[in-house]
């Protein structure tokens, strides 16, 4: 009994450490970026980067010529501003950010038809974040660890009141 026992312990053990690292490989993001320093320090709100197109659409996030506005050329002595001005502003080049809410093709998410909720109901509360955490990206699919997942959504439907057929969110 005692043999199978430590079999099934290691095997509990080398999955709960293993698996992760066998499915999921982890990435850094691009270059370092504070919120912190966007959202604590100059009061800055979620909609003042992550802002809805004219015609309503979600535009994600800024571009590269949006930062511009207020980092034309470094505003501090922080080297991750100097390495975003020099490596994409001064060259015109867009940031090959890491998306942790990136959606499967067949799922549609409209920010419009949630713009009521609080961005943190459903993403990370970034607002104290210096460093953008580590971004684990499913070897299999391509998506984020981080990304929502369809549970989420489907329990705040059914708290709310709101639909939960298929056609709701998936094409």
């Amino acid at each position: 009994m005692l043999p199978l026992l430590v079999g099934f312990v290691a095997a509990v053990a080398l999955g709960w450490w293993g698996y992760p690292k066998l499915v999921f490989s982890e990435k850094t993001q691009p270059i370092r970026f504070s919120h912190n320093v966007h959202v604590s320090d100059q009061g800055m709100g979620c909609d003042e980067c992550h802002s809805f197109r004219d015609d309503g659409s979600y535009a994600g996030l800024p571009t590269t010529e949006q930062c511009a506005e207020c980092h034309e050329e470094a505003v501090s002595e922080d080297p991750a501003e100097i390495e975003f001005v020099e490596k994409y502003v001064a060259q015109g080049k867009e940031v090959p950010w890491l998306v942790y809410q990136k959606q499967p093709d067949n799922v549609y998410f409209s920010h419009m038809a949630h713009a009521d909720l609080d961005c943190t109901d459903c993403h990370m509360d970034m607002s104290e974040v210096d460093t953008p955490p580590v971004y684990y990206e499913n070897k299999l699919t391509g998506y984020s660890k981080q990304t929502m997942k369809m549970w989420q959504c489907e329990r705040c439907h059914a708290e709310n009141g709101a639909s939960n057929a298929c056609y709701v969110c998936h094409k």
